[in-house]
């Protein structure tokens, strides 16, 4: 079963974008690549035990298993060494993309304390959107009792959009809530 989001992509959201910026190549027309959802761990330098949890949590909120991120450069003042685990991070393509986005904007992002909208200035000239989440109990599929610690995570959001005006109208009517 394909995902309710990218069928209502193919169906309404990619004609109307096509003939909104006048595209007449159906290939030229902006769509997801990817999205990467990152978790830093600084405090990952003291308690190894920390990045098990982290990989568990981000692994049953992206539905596929994290790959723990590694420290490139020993940095003394840190107390880090090279080869050290300080994050998580997964990739997500295809199906698990549409439905990870059609559940960050329809469940995750309304359960944020006081939210009135995701920023529209997060593009980063290119097409591509980033968003920084302070703590992940936004998601329903983390149980709020085993948490020891909120964490944040940043969601970035890939698409073939030649620009930032294009990926907003692709977002937008992908359901993402910009602020006004």
């Amino acid at each position: 079963m394909a995902a309710r989001l990218r069928e209502r992509y193919a169906k309404e959201i990619a004609p109307a974008i096509a003939k909104e910026f006048d595209i007449k190549n159906p290939m030229a027309v902006p769509r997801l690549e990817k999205i990467v959802i990152n978790m830093g761990l600084g405090e990952a330098i003291a308690n190894s035990k920390i990045v098990d949890t982290a990989v568990d949590e981000l692994g049953s909120v992206a539905g596929q298993k994290p790959v723990v991120t590694k420290a490139k450069k020993s940095i003394a003042s840190f107390k880090l060494r090279q080869g050290m685990a300080i994050g998580a991070m997964v990739t997500l393509r295809g199906d698990r993309m549409y439905e990870f986005l059609d559940r960050l904007v329809s469940v995750a992002l309304p359960r944020v304390r006081d939210f009135r909208g995701v920023s529209p200035k997060a593009f980063d000239g290119r097409g591509n959107y980033t968003l920084g989440i302070r703590e992940q109990l936004i998601f329903p599929e983390i149980d709020f009792n085993r948490v020891d610690k909120t964490r944040g995570m940043n969601i970035s959001i890939v698409t073939t959009a030649r620009n930032d005006e294009q990926a907003r109208a692709l977002l937008r009517a992908l359901g993402m809530p910009f602020r006004q």
